[in-house]
C-alpha cells in the first residue's frame, strides 16, 4: 500500500499544512469539508486548501518520518 506525505496551502490565508495519509484524494477532500472535525488546523483556518506538494512512500512509517522532518 502506498502512503503519502503532503503539503497543503490555504488559498484564503496562505498558511501551510503538512500531513501524511494512505488516500491523498480523500484526505484533501476532508481538509476542505467544513463539517469534518478530524483536523484542527485546517478547521481553524479557512478553506479552500490546495495541494502544493506530495511524495509517495512505500511504508506508513516513512511517510510519518518525512512529515515530522518537514
Amino acid at each position: 500500500m502506498a502512503y503519502w506525505t503532503y503539503i497543503l496551502q490555504s488559498e484564503t490565508t496562505g498558511r501551510y499544512y503538512c500531513g501524511s495519509t494512505n488516500n491523498l484524494t480523500d484526505r484533501i477532500a476532508r481538509h476542505n469539508d467544513p463539517n469534518y472535525r478530524g483536523t484542527q488546523t485546517t478547521r481553524r483556518f479557512p478553506a479552500p486548501w490546495k495541494l502544493i506538494w506530495s511524495m509517495e512512500q512505500t511504508a506508513k512509517g516513512d511517510a510519518i518520518v518525512l512529515e515530522i522532518m518537514i
